[in-house]
């Protein structure tokens, strides 16, 4: 969004959609059906494939020229010269200046360790039998036997929120070997609507092959926790380190500061979608941060085109 609003308001736009090891990273490039957005139902690939789509509209557009697509291509290295320009070293060690940057680096879910090893869990994930986002998935719970990984006060928040939405059929929390953390907030929910917390290891994930329909959760105590589907709610890694390199202010969780248009604490860096603190984490709103990023640098161009026809 942040490339198609810059384009389409007539201003040059160097694009790096990040490497091929960006990629693999990224949490757009996970998500599969997106149930939670007008218009996107015909998905395989929810957000990658109308982001294409886009890209190759664009590239055949009255605007092309505008755009500057670096294809399997990241960003190694941020920083500014003298003259305030951004230095931008990409992962073909190639180097590029630009007077205006929008961060879109996002984020990734922290992913549970089952018996040393975090990626058991990703063929659930990608058949969304396993789950992260409230907003997005949490409407997958009704009338299901649910687990929700994770130790802290937010996991026992997520535990309350799904029960009072959707009255799941059975509910229980796994900590995973980690001491629960919850607080004096939750604690009395928790006990109110029979939500079990059990700190036991996770030794095994039972589910059928086909389809990676999830079945249980087999702990190191020899307890069978019988589940539909699963909720892993453990943090975010935040992708900060471009914003770190350059200097701009992050909050307490590692999301970058920033104002209502998405400027940070750096003069001419700007930051949209799940990067931007205290924002939804949905695609509409990092639609709506990315447009603001862009329009407010549109802005910003167009004045000193104009100053300098004025001569002043």
């Amino acid at each position: 969004m942040a490339v198609q609003r810059t384009v389409l308001n007539n201003d040059e736009c160097l694009f790096f959609p990040g490497s091929p090891k960006n990629k693999k990273k990224s949490r757009a490039l996970w998500v599969r059906k997106v149930e939670n957005m007008p218009a996107h139902f015909q998905y395989a690939r929810g957000i990658e494939e109308p982001n294409a789509e886009v890209i190759k509209w664009l590239l055949e557009s009255d605007f092309k020229n505008n755009l500057h697509l670096k294809k399997n291509t990241g960003v190694v290295s941020l920083t500014r010269n003298a003259e305030g320009l951004f230095i931008i070293v990409d992962s073909k060690n190639e180097t590029h200046l630009a007077r205006y940057v929008i961060l879109c680096t996002g984020v990734m879910d922290v992913q549970p360790d089952i018996q040393g090893n975090i990626e058991a869990i990703f063929d659930y994930a990608n058949a969304q039998t396993v789950d992260y986002c409230l907003i997005c998935d949490g409407h997958h719970v009704l009338n299901k036997r649910v687990a929700v990984i994770g130790s802290t006060n937010s996991a026992a928040w997520v535990s309350v929120m799904l029960h009072e939405r959707y009255h799941p059929q059975h509910f229980t929390i796994l900590t995973n070997g980690k001491k629960a953390e919850f607080k004096e907030d939750t604690l009395p929910l928790l006990k109110l609507y029979e939500i079990k917390v059990l700190e036991s290891p996770i030794k095994e994930i039972v589910g059928e092959e086909k389809g990676k329909i999830l079945k249980a959760f087999i702990l190191e105590d020899g307890t069978e926790v019988s589940t539909d589907l699963g909720f892993v709610s453990m943090g975010m890694l935040v992708y900060n380190e471009l914003a770190l390199e350059v200097g701009a202010e992050l909050d307490e969780r590692g999301f970058v500061k920033a104002d209502a248009n998405g400027l940070t604490s750096i003069s001419n860096l700007y930051v949209a979608g799940d990067l931007k603190a205290g924002t939804k984490k949905q695609i509409y709103t990092s639609w709506d941060t990315a447009v603001d990023a862009a329009n407010t640098i549109n802005q910003k161009v167009r004045s000193h085109k104009r100053a300098a026809l004025l001569g002043q």
